[in-house]
């Protein structure tokens, strides 16, 4: 901050500086006031006045100070499930009210000597590109099953550097499986009722080894499941009692940080949920989607409506809705409803045709 007393000249002032009316330095022979570092208990109200022995000037006008909190960089993922060969926009968003940054982009990665870290010090940001970028947005491309998993973006500007936080890490999933490594899950559905089982495996294929399963969640995420593993070559997970707390994405990792497909599960403490698909269908096959209900009774098939995307679709007494040849279209949000009560949403995913290769 410089101080300048207009008509008095250049010489013989001493200067006083202070902050909400009280003094913050005492005289000074220069005109500038530095604050180097500033921190956010800097903020206030800053004025300046001279003295020339016993001559005082008037006090200036007020110049605000605000000292903002180091910035938090939000990322967004679009689409967040996808299927193979799709490309991935992510979107780094920091303070709207400045400008000049330039963006780093990362994927987390098990931990690894030199590489930064996040708060959960066992995993590591390994960048995408060795540069970082003016524009606040990144594509990947392709997009498959070894894209599943967490990303993380952070911000800087200026000459030394000052960067923002790094972003909440914000998870991108595959349905699609992946050659060394399938996650399946038994009962083959995304949504369980609360207190039944529910067995999660790991299948590996080839020489893999080391893979665990993982879990990601709205309030946590990279926990791993805390059963024994039963072999080296089928490793499973199971919860004897369900409660909503089991809600989350899982997949399996390797200690090299590969990823299997990825499986959402819904667990609902209420009396209705819809059964259907864990892994993506395919075009031109039938899918079944179930509603089903905690006290069935003697009427186990009750009238349910069928909705996608939040729009009615049909009306079955049956309690199941066939989709006899799936396209594309198809894909969305599916739920169920009935006397009974109504069914959390499932996304439903659907991947191209099937292709054949003849040979001779």
């Amino acid at each position: 901050m410089r101080c300048d007393i207009q008509g008095g000249g250049d010489t013989d002032w001493n200067y006083r500086w202070y902050k909400n009316s009280p003094v913050v330095t005492l005289f000074s022979t220069k005109t500038e006031y530095r604050i180097s570092p500033v921190y956010m208990s800097n903020s206030g109200s800053y004025t300046c006045e001279g003295v020339k022995g016993n001559k005082f000037s008037k006090t200036s006008e007020a110049v605000q100070l605000t000292v903002s909190d180091q910035p938090q960089p939000v990322l967004s993922i679009s689409p967040q499930w996808l299927n193979p060969g799709d490309s991935v926009s992510l979107s780094c968003e920091v303070d709207k009210t400045s400008a000049g940054w330039r963006f780093s982009w990362y994927r987390t990665v098990p931990y690894r000597a030199g590489l930064p870290s996040l708060s959960d010090k066992s995993y590591s940001l390994q960048p995408l590109s060795d540069n970082v970028t003016c524009e606040d947005s990144y594509t990947l491309i392709p997009a498959g099953p070894t894209h599943t998993g967490g990303y993380v973006c952070r911000a800087g500007r200026g000459d030394p550097v000052y960067d923002t936080f790094y972003s909440e890490p914000q998870f991108l999933w595959s349905g699609d499986l992946q050659p060394s490594a399938s996650l399946t899950v038994n009962p083959n559905t995304t949504q369980h009722f609360t207190s039944k089982s529910l067995s999660l495996i790991c299948e590996l294929k080839g020489n893999s080894t080391g893979w665990r399963l993982k879990r990601h969640t709205e309030t946590a995420w990279r926990s791993e499941c805390p059963s024994t593993w039963r072999s080296i070559t089928k490793s499973t997970c199971t919860i004897t009692s369900l409660t909503t707390w089991h809600s989350g994405v899982f997949w399996c990792e390797s200690g090299s940080g590969e990823n299997s497909n990825a499986v959402n599960i819904t667990v609902n403490d209420g009396d209705v949920i819809l059964e259907s698909p864990v892994h993506p269908v395919t075009e031109g096959d039938s899918v079944t989607l179930t509603c089903t209900f905690r006290h069935q009774g003697t009427n186990p098939k009750l009238k349910t409506d069928f909705y996608k995307d939040g729009t009615l679709i049909k009306n079955e007494t049956t309690g199941e809705m066939t989709i006899p040849t799936v396209s594309k279209s198809d894909e969305g949000f599916y739920k169920c409803k009935s006397d009974e009560g109504e069914s959390p949403e499932s996304w439903v995913t659907v991947r191209g045709e099937k292709t054949f290769m003849i040979t001779s």
